[in-house]
């Protein structure tokens, strides 16, 4: 699911155009300023973990948004993805 879906977000363009970040080869640079800007997941909460989604963390998920960081997608966070659209 993730190679398909971020795979995708190379075609977005105009607004929506912007990056993606998988948590599996994150840069400590990218993970600081996704941190920064509240948008990493936690990991380790009790609660995913009793349900199993922390399940080869962090194989499988990533973060995306465009370049404004008003479009905002998670992928395979506690939802298969998370679609956000922030003003």
């Amino acid at each position: 699911m993730e190679t398909k879906i971020s795979s995708s977000f190379d075609n977005f363009t105009g607004d929506l155009a912007g990056k993606y970040y998988p948590l599996n080869n994150l840069s400590e640079s990218d993970r600081k300023q996704l941190i920064d800007d509240h948008f990493l997941f936690k990991e380790g909460d009790r609660f995913l973990e009793a349900c199993g989604l922390n399940r080869d963390w962090p194989n499988g998920r990533g973060i995306f948004h465009n370049n404004d960081k008003t479009f905002l997608v998670w992928v395979n966070e506690e939802d298969e993805l998370r679609i956000i659209s922030m003003q």
